[in-house]
């Protein structure tokens, strides 16, 4: 057979057979295989949810779980214990080859796709032969019946919308207008996949209201602002200590886009945020990071809506780690930040921003730092105000401004090993958490002693049986009993006081909902609120009735 190039070969497929090439690999070193053969393969695709296979096994009316225990089968029949793996076996790349040749003939089509495999090798004697011993209820369906009906056997399958991972084509098989002849990558005609995958919308999350609001950044968003309306070097990198806020100046900047507090030419601006681990998983095979990075790449600049990447952990995309493929992202990343067709937000620390970027005066030269400085205390306790209405949401709590005051300064004074906003944040929630618990759940004290009693409870079963076996145990279990004697009195104590300080916060909550005016309870659900407010608006309270209200709380 003649060599034909694997690089060539593996561009051929589509995206569902490759990954599932990526997972054979995976799967066959994780069972100690020698060599990945075809039957990893064929167990990967059926594994995935829909695919050209899954629709040819309904066609037929085969038995999926059938076929997967034969699969199973002859997996447990291939030799383990390799620690590596040699290769991909000769029939895995004959099958490939098969796939592409009937595949390209018969359907002209573009791409190596899982039902163009299969017929392969029902076409093959050979691969046939190899089929029918993984997996003989596979091995039933007809090779010529196939070709003849396999657009109606495959009828919508997800496979019917792929490209090759070439990004060419060849003219028929139901292609797009130019992507079949080969004139555009489909990375340049606005699918926009390699973003839905890599990406997360933040404009649409500040839109959907699901972002907390920002406050006291307002300098630094202005200087995101003023870099991105340069023609050139157009890229803000955020650098700062951990905990300052670096990825909260980006979500006040989706704030401002969604409100349409931005100048004309960012207002209908995508921000988007670039997954780095997400690009980096499963880019075990040599080049696919890259192929990844183009792709995205491709389609910011080809999107008809203006896109401004922002990039959480800057260093880790352009070197950092010692991660396989990271130099030639930042070769990747160079000319597009230079052109200004590819505008990012990029966010470090400082230690790493010398360390990974600073070193590289191209990459220098593309960034314009933006420095996130930790908040003072007054700033800091600015920026609590803002969200303190999130945590009460959240906990069901109400958050005093005293709270917050003292969140602030007892983080800067005992904690500074952090930052602000960052510690006081934590340090906040950590105490409505507790306060939201409290309400509900029974107090330490109570429960240690209960606990307490029921420990004393099973040292005296033990005492007892200790007894029965002949044992002198009267003085222990004396001291035991009045022990646990004195564990339930104060119990009763600690259960009578608990009930009464019950008593007096349900009689407080009550006070202060009619304060409200109609509002619910801090501890009433939140669709309660429309209601009483309702109920208020028809009997507001007095100045006399208030007064005697506040004078009851008091």
């Amino acid at each position: 057979m003649t060599e034909i190039s694997r690089v060539a070969l593996f561009g051929k497929l589509n995206k569902l057979g490759y990954q599932a090439v990526e997972s054979a690999t995976v799967f066959c070193k994780m069972r100690g295989n020698p060599y990945v053969e075809l039957v990893h393969w064929m167990h990967q695709l059926l594994a995935q949810q829909d695919s050209d296979m899954h629709r040819i096994i309904q066609h037929y009316d085969l038995d999926t779980g059938k076929i997967a225990s034969e699969l199973t089968r002859a997996l447990d029949m291939l030799p383990r214990g390799a620690s590596t793996i040699s290769d991909l076996s000769d029939h895995l790349m004959d099958a490939m080859e098969r796939g592409w040749v009937w595949g390209s003939l018969l359907y002209s089509a573009g791409q190596v796709r899982s039902g163009h495999l299969l017929l392969g090798m029902l076409k093959t004697p050979a691969l046939r032969n190899i089929l029918s011993n993984m997996s003989p209820e596979l091995a039933k369906i007809g090779a010529d019946d196939l070709a003849d009906n396999f657009h109606e056997a495959t009828d919508g399958s997800p496979e019917e919308r792929m490209g090759a991972q070439d990004g060419s084509n060849v003219t028929g098989g139901g292609a797009e207008p130019g992507e079949a002849s080969g004139s555009m990558a489909p990375g340049a005609m606005g699918k926009g996949e390699a973003l839905e995958q890599f990406c997360t919308d933040l404009t649409e999350q500040a839109r959907n209201g699901e972002i907390d609001p920002i406050v006291g950044r307002d300098e630094e968003i202005r200087q995101i602002v003023d870099i991105l309306m340069r023609r050139r070097q157009n890229n803000p990198i955020l650098t700062g200590e951990a905990g300052v806020g670096k990825t909260a100046v980006v979500e006040g900047f989706a704030l401002r886009i969604a409100r349409g507090d931005v100048p004309p030419a960012l207002k209908d601006v995508r921000l988007l945020v670039l997954d780095v681990g997400l690009l980096q998983a499963g880019a075990s095979m040599k080049g696919e990071f890259e192929n990844r990075l183009r792709q995205v790449i491709d389609e910011v600049q080809a999107s008809p809506t203006p896109i401004v990447m922002f990039v959480d952990e800057t260093h880790t995309l352009v070197g950092a780690g010692g991660a396989a493929g990271t130099g030639d992202a930042a070769i990747l990343l160079k000319p597009a930040l230079a052109r200004g067709t590819l505008r990012t937000i990029g966010a470090t620390t400082w230690a790493e921003y010398k360390k990974y970027i600073e070193k590289d005066p191209a990459l220098t030269r593309r960034f314009q730092v933006v420095k996130v400085e930790e908040p003072g205390i007054p700033k800091a306790i600015l920026m609590m105000r803002g969200i303190a209405s999130m945590l009460e949401n959240h906990h069901r709590v109400q958050v005093l401004d005293e709270g917050i005051e003292a969140a602030v300064s007892l983080s800067a004074r005992y904690i500074p090993a952090r930052q602000l906003p960052d510690k006081s944040v934590s340090l906040l929630d950590t105490a409505c958490a507790r306060v939201a618990v409290s309400q509900h759940a029974v107090p330490a004290e109570v429960d240690d002693s209960q606990r307490r009693i029921e420990a004393l409870t099973t040292e005296l079963e033990i005492i007892g049986r200790d007894e029965t076996a002949g044992y002198e145990v009267a003085d222990r279990r004396e001291a035991v009993e009045a022990a646990k004697a004195a564990e339930e009195e104060r119990l009763a104590g600690l259960t009578e006081r608990w009930d009464k300080e019950k008593a007096v916060v349900e009689g407080i909550l009550e006070l202060r909902a009619k304060l409200r005016e109609g509002a619910a309870p801090v501890d009433a659900p939140a669709d309660a609120g429309e209601d009483g407010a309702e109920g208020a608006a028809d009997s507001p309270l007095s100045d006399e009735e208030r007064a005697k209200l506040m004078q009851e709380l008091k």
